[in-house]
């Protein structure tokens, strides 16, 4: 009998202890809300903030300092733009190789090579990938590269292409995520 009583209480104690540890290691549902919530703010300010950029490249007119030679205009009527290597080295202080997509923050060696498996190789080609495809791209890569976020991707890709180098240089500086 007292065999069954010791058993007993040393069960209600295991179940009460194991409860008090599972219940302190797992986030409350409250804790849980206002995570997402945070994030949610934090996602809506970035969406907020390359809305902006956005209308800024739309908006600015292209200076001088991005030449468009009547000789570039394609049969298809769209203007190319040049690409000048000391305009870029100027704002970067590096030299940049044209259409080198490791330039666009959160680009790497290996992501330039999944962006090149999809046949996307210029800053031009980049730039008109939508978002979607972007990810798509990342996908094709595995679960490793899960944490980047290509929503900036294509409008930096733009600023490059366009030479648009300063505004870049300050984007980047602006969003380079506690790398440095």
């Amino acid at each position: 009998m007292w065999y069954w009583v010791c058993l007993a209480i040393t069960g209600i104690i295991s179940a009460v202890l194991g409860y008090i540890f599972g219940k302190s290691d797992t986030p409350s549902v409250a804790d849980k809300s206002i995570e997402i919530n945070v994030l949610e703010i934090e996602n809506a300010k970035l969406k907020s903030d390359l809305e902006t950029c956005r209308k800024r490249l739309d908006n600015n007119p292209t200076k001088t300092k991005n030449p468009r030679l009547d000789s570039d205009i394609h049969s298809s009527g769209k203007n190319t733009f040049l690409f000048n290597a000391d305009e870029a080295k100027a704002a970067f202080g590096k030299t940049i190789k044209e259409n080198d997509l490791k330039l666009i923050e959160g680009i790497g060696p290996k992501i330039e090579g999944l962006f090149h498996n999809f046949n996307i190789k210029t800053w031009k080609n980049l730039s008109e990938t939508p978002v979607d495809k972007c990810q798509e791209v990342l996908d094709s890569g595995g679960s490793r590269y899960r944490i980047h976020d290509p929503a900036s991707w294509p409008m930096q890709a733009k600023m490059a292409y366009e030479g648009h180098w300063e505004q870049l240089f300050e984007w980047q500086e602006k969003h380079r995520a506690g790398k440095y």
